[in-house]
């Protein structure tokens, strides 16, 4: 199913191959998982339906959907590739390495490219049932270790102990490990959108916590700040402003509304609370079988969202020296609004 729907984008593009090299958008394409090296990988879809690997003969995997030209490393597989391709345009993997690219340009000068990983793109920007399930049940275990480890946190520990102990509860709850390296930012590191966590002993404060974990190929993520101690006036205040911010971009979301209008309904809760330049980075991303996907929710992405899309919402305010706040959920837009993925309570919560 999901190849005739390539196949269709690709006649309407008037693409007669397209090369695919992605592990991740083979394993979409045709269910079959590959780890990959330096060595040439190609999954090359043919408009008429005469799809083929190109494999080299290490490759640990024994079976196959659609037929394979074998290749060993004496052998010249981009030759091979080149006798095979016709002279029509060809769509080019945006991560096939630049050297096979400039290999197979020596072999047909004369060959029209196209970007065309965009088409794949588009494709898995909408998932399918199966997809969505599975997004629900990443999202699930990443709910349930979330209170696990809030629920855990005392002060004393470090933010590197935060992160060992997160692992061993994914471990516990039945996940595949992390979907991406966690951010546990304590204190002033809490303004820090990306810090990376150190040795550093939790006290009072804010600590936000960014994690997702991997189930079955899916990725989750999802970020809620506490405090330890009893908060401030101006630290309620700002968290209640990021609240209200990703409530309120979740409520502009269902089918036909630009992403670029979700991103303002948060934007412009922050801004009209006087922290919007303290709020540094897109509202949100993409997610599926990698952490971040084709597809932001940004001031400049006016593409409108489609039923079947899974996304994160998180927005922050980041106040420099001081501490930061963010609050993400991921969300599935539904054929007449929106479902939020994550369950975790959003209300604020300190711990001593």
């Amino acid at each position: 199913m999901r190849l005739e729907r390539l196949i269709d984008l690709m006649t309407q593009h008037d693409m007669e191959h397209l090369i695919v090299s992605d592990p991740v958008a083979i394993e979409y394409l045709t269910e079959v998982k590959f780890k990959t090296d330096e060595r040439l990988l190609i999954f090359l879809v043919d408009a008429a339906g005469q799809h083929r690997f190109f494999l080299n003969q290490l490759i640990p995997v024994a079976d196959f959907p659609f037929p394979v030209e074998w290749y060993s490393d004496t052998d010249r597989p981009i030759e091979r590739l080149a006798q095979v391709l016709g002279e029509g345009k060809i769509g080019i993997d945006k991560n096939w390495p630049a050297h096979f690219l400039i290999d197979l340009l020596r072999q047909k000068p004369t060959v029209q490219l196209e970007h065309g990983s965009d088409l794949i793109d588009s494709l898995r920007q909408r998932k399918d049932e199966v997809e969505i399930e599975g997004m629900r049940l990443a999202s699930a275990l990443n709910d349930l270790a979330m209170e696990q480890l809030i629920g855990e946190i005392s002060p004393g520990m470090t933010e590197k102990d935060v992160i060992a102990r997160l692992e061993e509860i994914y471990q516990e709850v039945g996940s595949d490990g992390f979907s991406f390296e966690p951010i546990v930012g304590y204190d002033d590191h809490s303004a820090d959108p990306h810090h990376q966590p150190d040795d550093t002993e939790l006290g009072q404060g804010a600590v936000v916590l960014d994690i997702g974990c991997r189930k079955d190929g899916f990725c989750s993520d999802m970020t809620r700040t506490i405090y330890i101690g009893e908060p401030d006036d101006e630290f309620r205040r700002v968290y209640e402003i990021v609240r209200a911010a990703n409530l309120n971009a979740i409520a502009a979301i269902r089918p036909g509304v630009p992403f670029s209008e979700i991103d303002a309904a948060a934007r412009d809760t922050i801004t009209a609370a006087g922290y919007g330049e303290y709020f540094i980075h897109r509202t949100g991303h993409s997610i599926g079988r990698e952490v971040h996907e084709a597809g932001d929710v940004s001031s400049t992405n006016h593409q409108p969202v489609e039923e079947g899309m899974i996304f994160s919402i998180e927005p922050g305010i980041y106040l420099p020296g001081k501490f930061g706040v963010r609050i993400e959920d991921l969300v599935l837009v539904t054929s007449d609004g929106v479902e939020v993925l994550n369950y975790a309570g959003k209300d604020l919560r300190s711990i001593s």
